[in-house]
């Protein structure tokens, strides 16, 4: 459904937003070691569980407070708070672009890890839970939307396999970020990985998800920050373009033979997938204007340099030029997209711009990256937490109760079975 401006723009949800975001920056970042590996808590996790105080679908008594208007459009808050942050993280892809090409079978091939989804989370969704079909479509992937869309082709979303897809989709946007905050972040403090292959194992599909992964990396491993964000970046980039064909050829048929091998092994028949799962209905999305794209993106910057002052200390006026540059990357990509129909995602053609910009063959690189070196990374995606904490909307909520805690182990089985897998094929062709 389209949106007004007023409605886009409602006071309320933005000072919330700023509000939780700017606490979240002022807080920190807290390290905790808790025996198998030091866990990092990020600024973008306590923005998100601010978030959901404020949330009308969770806590009723603060429906006034952002409103049911604020709920459904903070959804796309969060795709235009991702575009800069994607924009900063593709402008360390230039300065890098000799070392990414050289590990470039890495690249490609640490995709193929993904296929870890299914080893991780079957054995446990078939043998030990007695799910059916739905676990083919919950454990094939990390179930982001090309994998929807994929599961939907071939079975449908009212099937089994697209109410597993579905279930591991909505915890995915529930949780996904604040756990790829926290799991890589444990496997890097065994020092038993090449960091680049940790770095390139947060390129799973999702801005918001990589985004995490790479932050928390770079808290662990400071030393190695430019490497991690340029491979995060750039496997992130090789996802969208292979990540699909993965899932087709490989993921989805390994899926259903290991589902055929493991319920061989079954005394009963599984019970039949419940509807709940799919009862999505209550969403109702909101569509942008190229024109309010455009100018959410400005209100974005604005917001972002508060919020990066609050996080680095750097003023305003001294990032000011470098959120120009992040902006001017995003409006292309947008007009790109809008441009070019193939099905691209925005924030793939924002890096692409990006990516070029900073390049070293281009005369003003060294400028590029100077100015964007004033924004700090985590500043530039707490927003975007907070923003998810809000959108979360009645029917994810009722999901959430009905389905348990199972297909919140499948999910979050999935999730550590495609960073595993990817950071050990990765590591192994480095």
């Amino acid at each position: 459904m389209k949106i007004t401006l007023s409605a886009l723009f409602s006071w309320r949800l933005h000072a919330v937003v700023l509000v939780l975001a700017c606490l979240a920056e002022w807080i920190g970042i807290a390290k905790f070691d808790i025996g198998i590996g030091t866990m990092v808590l990020l600024p973008l996790l306590y923005a998100f569980v601010f978030a959901t105080f404020f949330n009308p679908n969770i806590v009723s008594i603060t429906k006034n407070v952002v409103g049911g208007a604020g709920n459904r459009v903070a959804a796309q808050w969060i795709l235009i708070f991702l575009m800069p942050f994607i924009a900063k993280f593709a402008v360390g892809i230039g300065p890098k672009i000799h070392d990414i090409i050289a590990a470039g079978p890495s690249l490609l091939l640490q995709e193929i890890g993904n296929v870890a989804t299914v080893l991780f989370a079957m054995p446990v969704a078939v043998l030990v839970f007695g799910m059916g079909r739905e676990a083919i479509g919950a454990t094939h992937s990390i179930a982001r939307e090309p994998n929807i869309a994929l599961i939907a082709d071939r079975f449908g979303l009212k099937t089994p396999e697209g109410i597993g897809v579905m279930g591991v989709y909505v915890m995915g946007t529930l949780f996904g970020a604040i756990y790829f905050s926290i799991m890589p972040a444990i496997i890097a403090s065994w020092n038993v990985f090449d960091v680049r292959a940790l770095a390139m194992g947060c390129g799973v599909g999702s801005g918001s998800m990589m985004g995490a992964c790479s932050a928390a990396l770079t808290e662990i491993l400071p030393e190695h920050k430019d490497d991690i964000v340029a491979f995060a970046a750039s496997s992130n980039l090789l996802t969208y373009a292979t990540g699909l064909f993965v899932s087709i050829f490989i993921a989805l048929p390994f899926a259903q033979w290991l589902y055929r091998v493991l319920t061989k092994h079954r005394k009963h028949a599984a019970v039949q997938a419940n509807d709940e799962f799919v009862s999505l209905s209550d969403n109702e999305e909101v569509v942008l204007s190229l024109g309010q794209t455009l100018i959410a993106l400005v209100f974005a910057g604005v917001m972002m340099l508060v919020v990066n002052w609050v996080g680095t200390g750097t003023s305003p006026a001294e990032s000011f030029l470098g959120m120009l540059i992040l902006l001017v990357c995003c409006v292309i990509g947008v007009l790109i997209k809008n441009v070019v129909k193939l099905g691209v995602p925005s924030i793939a053609w924002v890096s692409v711009v990006a990516i070029c910009f900073a390049l070293p063959a281009m005369p003003m690189a060294d400028n590029v990256i100077a100015a964007t070196d004033k924004l700090g990374l985590l500043p530039l995606i707490t927003p975007a937490l907070a923003y998810a904490g809000l959108a979360i909307s009645r029917a994810e909520v009722n999901l959430f109760k009905k389905s348990g805690i199972k297909i919140a182990i499948i999910a979050l089985l999935t999730f550590t079975g495609t960073y595993v897998g990817s950071v050990v094929i990765a590591d192994w062709f480095l």
